[in-house]
């Protein structure tokens, strides 16, 4: 391919993760200012997350078929515009109830768009390229999302709130679909392969992996065992997926291989996964709602959005250049030690710490995002591979699975572990703060003499300054607690840099004493 078109089948590659990106991040980037326009609560908008990742963190699967039997042409158009479409509903959202319906139907039509991003960057690139240059680039463009809804989300909210925050995103969907239509992909030989077991399989895991998205989202928003709800939504969850696993486990021709899936190889890759994606938490509900508590929005953290962004970047670029085979390990515990690094660098925040003094551990940790993923994905591949092309799919369960479900669930054991450290460092300054102590009652004073002028009344002058106090106490409390979340991950990410050096050394020990096979007698 002439290297101007493959420029251009590479820029709507682009286009369509930073669309995808956008569409899953710029709800989640700004809850606080949503809750106004649409008129909810902060647990109510904790609902539009749920709606979107409900169906999204299972359709690829069914996708994959979809496309081999119905052609990646039609495949390709039909997705663009319908996520074009739905894009245009978010203009006609006026109140709660209207958000949760679009923000559903977003999560369907965005399913197909990062894997029309794979396709496209893939498209000019020739075979020998497209895990090495190829694959890297998509994901590191998909990266982007998070830090860039938060970069030009003051903007979008300034021109009409909730209408305002997707008309970028709108305007990227439709240069997108043009491009879609422009550049055609290299349609492969379309074969039968949806059986209907297979769509019977894939609404039991549908509605697994829906309703356990939805669980981990909103448990809490609404705390684990104080709404019984939670409970029904899970233990349904795990009953659906209960079902998919005993039909696939009596198919000839099974949707899911899960026997493959339940290998050692498969489900120590998955392991890896799952646990960096865990540890990848720090970053999105770490150190920015870190931030968030603090008092800061979007637009003071532009820049540390913007250090994301380039850290990013040049942690794609450097894997390009710095990878060959062989490197998978070493540039994952490359990441890992860049996660630690970051996370240890974060742990020693006060309430005083500001955007500029996480700029390098923020860049570190979005630099070990970028390195970690090529890597796995390229090794999950080649295992695919090694069985036959229709492991593939098999394979993308995994990924998906760890990503999409890690993500949440990472949110929320990030958040509900700092919800527990704060109620613990409450109680413990609260025990040790009493009236009768000098410098306690010095500083109630201190924070009463603001209303000295408009309150006259000494008691409700002191009750005041102890409900200031209050507030002072809950903050460098949550603050204790950020610390400690940040510290729970180094701890985890130095066990796991660890595991992976002790299997790497296994591994060579019983290489190297391993029998050589002995060269055949001569005749």
């Amino acid at each position: 391919m002439p290297w101007p078109r493959a420029a251009l089948y590479m820029l709507t590659s682009f286009l369509l993760s930073l669309t995808q990106g956008l569409g899953m991040n710029l709800a989640a980037a700004n809850l606080p200012q949503l809750q106004g326009p649409l008129g909810a609560t902060s647990n109510e908008v904790t609902w539009l997350i749920a709606a979107y990742m409900a169906p999204n963190v299972s359709l690829s699967l069914i996708l994959v078929k979809v496309r081999a039997q119905f052609g990646l042409r039609n495949f390709a158009e039909l997705s663009i515009l319908l996520f074009v479409l739905v894009m245009l509903l978010h203009i006609f959202v006026l109140d709660l109830q209207s958000a949760f319906v679009v923000r559903f139907f977003s999560g369907i039509a965005a399913a197909p768009i990062s894997t029309l991003a794979f396709l496209y960057m893939l498209e000019p690139l020739p075979p020998a390229k497209k895990l090495s240059i190829g694959q890297p680039l998509v994901l590191t463009n998909i990266a982007l999302g998070a830090p860039l809804a938060r970069l030009i989300s003051p903007d979008l909210l300034a021109l009409g709130d909730w209408h305002g925050l997707y008309l970028f995103e709108i305007a990227l969907a439709m240069m997108a679909f043009a491009a879609v239509y422009l550049l055609p992909l290299t349609p492969p030989p379309r074969a039968k392969v949806i059986h209907w077991l297979d769509v019977v399989s894939y609404l039991f895991i549908a509605v697994g992996f829906g309703l356990i998205a939805m669980v981990f989202t909103l448990g809490r928003a609404y705390w684990w065992f104080e709404a019984p709800w939670l409970g029904v939504m899970l233990a349904i969850g795990i009953a659906s997926l209960t079902c998919a696993i005993m039909i696939e486990l009596n198919r000839e021709t099974p949707f899911l291989d899960v026997r493959w899936l339940a290998s050692k190889e498969i489900l120590h890759l998955a392991g890896t996964l799952l646990v960096f994606r865990l540890l990848m938490s720090e970053q999105t509900a770490g150190a920015f709602a870190f931030f968030q508590i603090l008092g800061l929005q979007n637009e003071q953290t532009t820049t540390l959005s913007l250090v994301v962004i380039a850290a990013s970047m040049a942690a794609g670029l450097s894997y390009i250049v710095l990878f060959k085979p062989g490197r998978e390990s070493a540039f994952q515990m490359v990441a890992l030690g860049l996660l630690l690094v970051g996370a240890l660098m974060d742990s020693n925040a006060t309430s005083l710490t500001r955007p500029e003094q996480m700029y390098v551990s923020q860049a570190l940790i979005a630099a070990a995002g970028v390195l970690f993923l090529p890597p796995a994905m390229a090794a999950g591949l080649m295992l695919a591979l090694q069985r036959g092309p229709t492991f593939i799919l098999n394979f993308i369960v995994v990924f998906l699975t760890t990503q999409s479900l890690g993500g949440v669930i990472g949110s929320a054991l990030v958040g509900t572990f700092i919800t527990w450290r704060t109620r613990f460092h409450l109680q413990a300054i609260a025990d040790n703060l009493t009236v009768v102590d000098p410098m306690v009652s010095q500083r109630i004073a201190q924070l009463a003499g603001a209303y000295g002028r408009v309150i006259t009344d000494r008691s409700l002058l002191n009750a005041e300054g102890i409900a200031l106090l209050g507030q002072q106490v809950t903050r460098e409390a949550t603050v204790l607690a950020y610390n400690d979340a940040f510290l729970a991950i180094a701890l985890c990410a130095a066990c796991a840099l660890a595991a992976m050096i002790l299997h790497l050394a296994i591994r060579a020990i019983r290489e190297s004493i391993s029998p050589e096979p002995q060269p055949a007698a001569s005749a």
